[in-house]
């Protein structure tokens, strides 16, 4: 079902209500840091259960959600970075690591800042040909075989302490690439780092903390954004309960990624994304569900 449009904004979880945006709440917290698309759930999860769309609005604000796990789970990282960085600024000691981790942080995030303005017109509009679901699975099929080809090509021996501006580059640029509705930042992100051999769960580890800013700002600017197309107080409550049941599914989801991939792999991501992607094709091609 299509959703509603709020001068151009798809806020489709408006009517959902509580109940059906708490549910999406869980699975949208899990699915964002994972990687496996969160836009492939919160697009077929609905159509499944003969709900509305709701909404690429929906989706993007619940990146604050996501924030508010990724700063809690990784709070001693973040809290190092913040203090050790403006330790080093007081004391002029500019070649500081977590200062020049900082700086390599914000200059990674800028490809997915400069094309999320770009594209945003297209990403944010009622009905935009990127939430096909044909678009969704394909990406969902092209991501799984990059990971697999991650996987399989990785040494898997360089920690967090071994990253450089370069691997920075390398990530924020893949970062980008989530803009692809399908793609998930959280498997973009992850698949690079691994390709530059990171361990898998410092992989894990770069990738959350390198996706800070780009959640905070997606985030936020979708909130702004539903502030200035008027959204009604009881749209407000309904996105908060959202929010709020979100956060800690995220957490959750963080925690098993993490032990996922320091007792196994990415291989259970890689298949799962496969046949997803296969899912999502067949079911347009069937009329299960609209595109």
């Amino acid at each position: 079902m299509a959703g509603a449009c709020t001068e151009g904004l798809n806020t489709g979880f408006v009517a959902l209500g509580y109940a059906k945006v708490g549910f999406l709440g869980i699975v949208q917290g899990i699915t964002e840091l994972l990687p496996i698309s969160s836009t492939a759930h919160m697009r077929v999860v609905p159509a499944l259960l003969g709900w509305q769309d709701p909404g690429s609005a929906f989706s993007a604000a619940m990146q604050v959600a996501a924030l508010a796990a990724v700063v809690g789970y990784f709070w001693s990282d973040v809290e190092g970075l913040i203090f050790g960085s403006l330790a080093a600024i007081s004391r002029g000691r500019f070649n500081d690591w977590h200062l020049r981790f900082c700086v390599w942080i914000l200059i990674a995030t800028l490809p997915i800042i400069i094309a999320g303005v770009l594209l945003a017109p297209l990403l944010n509009a009622c009905n935009s040909p990127l939430r096909r679901l044909d678009v969704v699975g394909i990406s969902c099929i092209v991501m799984a075989a990059l990971l697999a080809l991650a996987e399989i090509y990785s040494r898997h021996k360089r920690t967090f302490d071994h990253i450089n501006l370069n691997d920075a580059l390398i990530v924020g640029l893949a970062q980008a690439g989530a803009l692809i509705p399908g793609v998930s930042r959280s498997g973009a992100t992850l698949t690079a780092a691994l390709f530059r051999d990171l361990t898998r769960p410092e992989a894990a580890r770069f990738s959350f903390l390198l996706g800070i800013p780009a959640i905070a700002a997606a985030g936020f600017k979708e909130l702004y954004e539903l502030h200035k197309a008027h959204l009604s107080g009881h749209g407000w409550a309904v996105l908060a309960f959202g929010l709020f049941v979100a956060s800690l599914s995220s957490f959750v989801a963080i925690w098993g990624l993490l032990r996922i991939l320091e007792r196994f792999s990415a291989w259970p991501f890689v298949v799962y994304r496969f046949l997803l992607g296969v899912f999502l094709l067949f079911g347009v091609y069937a009329n299960w569900f609209p595109n």
